[in-house]
């Protein structure tokens, strides 16, 4: 096991990693902004240094100054956390070439997984159901046009690169595909450095669901069931639960099948989820694979009890799997929100100072944040603040708890997601489980228009 690790991201991740570290009598390495120099990551670490300014792109995306602090420290390897450098394959490459191991897979699996073309037709060759689309990038507006003629609308455009619903938007028509290409091209290549397009058809009502998968470097791979992330806004989740109410054991022992089969034909090593679009007919299509650990994997470990950054960091040291599928249980239901700093009615951020931030406790409860009263939420970054996690007997009991705890949270001096997400779990289509990708639009924002 490493005696010492660098973690390459920042806030409620970076603690969240620390805290497994300690756990394993792991020394731990952070890095900060100018933005972060107060924040809770920064104290928990046994070390943390100065990297640069607060935009990304001068501080937690310099890969040449995050090697050179993990050099500098004797750090053995790197954790990146979600976001950030944490798929990017040229930052994995440079931790191969300097000798420091990177906690996840090959760089040259992170590249092919890391690009959506590649990987729909990586899929396909393994026979894994990807949607009716195009495999090849759209160099401009008069392609996709003809492509989405060809696909039928509504359509999905889609930035090949990166995530969090970045250059992403449903298409009714050709005019609407006119008007919007260039706009999400642009938002790509400016997030991501990569402007590339492509699409797929657009499947209605879709439910948003993901396998985890471990896997070694001696062969052993496995699932650990199935989470479910269908509500979302501006197609970023915002509550994940585990297991899906949707699913039945066939399918959910397909699916799971099916993800370890692609898993094992791309020689995936590390921590990874396989993402599925599932009809209302049960069928699931590929949607994209994230080569790291996903910001919801609370809830596989509240039903499995496994410490997935302690697997990361096992696998990442040579270790073999110390689990077998037939192992891995499910022990009732848990449910996470992420909270924000924004507006609720428009979700636009909302950073400033914190002045109260009292968060709810208790033997079903477990909280996920890097902030505390009188924490700054910078502009600069992400504006999650925290992640909740419940874990109850059952769906509804956990429903109940999440509620409660929703209730008691108390966070003054920005505007928060709070409102929005109790209007969400108290919602009599969600308590039936009708959970679909298009909840939000459908239910919510019509709601208050009729207001």
């Amino acid at each position: 096991m490493f005696s010492k690790v660098l973690i390459a991201n920042r806030a409620e991740i970076a603690v969240r990693v620390i805290r497994t570290c300690k756990k394993l009598g792991i020394k731990t390495v952070t890095v900060y902004s100018e933005a972060d120099a107060e924040s809770l990551h920064v104290k928990l670490a046994d070390e943390a240094y100065f990297i640069g300014k607060p935009p990304v792109n001068e501080s937690y995306l310099n890969m040449e100054k995050i090697i050179e602090v993990a050099k500098q420290t004797k750090a053995e390897a790197i954790h990146p956390g979600y976001g950030l450098l944490s798929e990017n394959s040229g930052f994995t490459r440079r931790c191969e070439e300097a000798g420091i191991v990177f906690i996840g897979p090959k760089a040259n699996v992170i590249a092919q997984m890391g690009s959506k073309i590649e990987s729909r037709k990586t899929m396909a060759e393994v026979g894994v159901p990807v949607v009716p689309g195009i495999s090849f990038p759209l160099s401009n507006v008069e392609v996709a046009a003809k492509a989405a003629q060809k696909i039928g609308y509504p359509i999905m455009l889609k930035a090949s690169a990166g995530g969090g619903g970045i250059g992403m938007q449903v298409v009714q028509n050709e005019e609407e595909l006119r008007k919007t290409f260039e706009g999400n091209q642009k938002r790509a290549a400016t997030f991501f450095g990569d402007g590339t397009m492509y699409m797929e058809k657009y499947i209605e009502n879709p439910r948003h669901i993901e396998i985890q998968i471990l896997a070694d470097q001696h062969g052993n791979c496995l699932y650990l069931w199935e989470r479910e992330c269908s509500i979302q806004r501006r197609h970023q989740k915002v509550i994940e639960e585990a297991p899906s109410s949707f699913l039945d054991e066939e399918l959910r022992k397909k699916m799971g099948e099916t993800a370890v089969k692609a898993a094992r034909h791309i020689q995936y090593t590390n921590a990874g989820t396989f993402e599925f679009l599932v009809d209302d007919q049960r069928n699931f299509y590929f949607l994209e694979m994230n080569t790291r650990l996903q910001v919801e994997h609370p809830v596989t470990e509240e039903i499995t009890g496994i410490d997935l950054v302690e697997e990361q960091l096992r696998i990442a040291a040579g270790e073999v799997l110390r689990y077998t599928q037939d192992e891995i249980k499910r022990d009732g239901h848990a449910i996470e929100v992420r909270i924000y700093a924004e507006d609720p009615k428009t979700f636009l951020p909302s950073p400033g100072q914190i002045n109260i931030f009292n968060i709810p406790n208790g033997e079903h409860i477990r909280n996920e944040t890097a902030v505390v009263s009188g924490s700054s939420v910078s502009p600069f970054y992400d504006p999650m603040i925290a992640k909740l996690i419940v874990k109850g007997q059952n769906r509804l009991e956990a429903i109940e708890y999440m509620l409660q705890a929703l209730e008691s949270y108390k966070i003054e001096g920005i505007k928060t997601n709070i409102p929005m997400l109790k209007k969400v779990l108290s919602h009599p289509e969600f308590l039936a489980g009708k959970t679909t990708t298009d909840f939000v639009n459908k239910h919510l924002k019509k709601a208050s228009k009729k207001k």
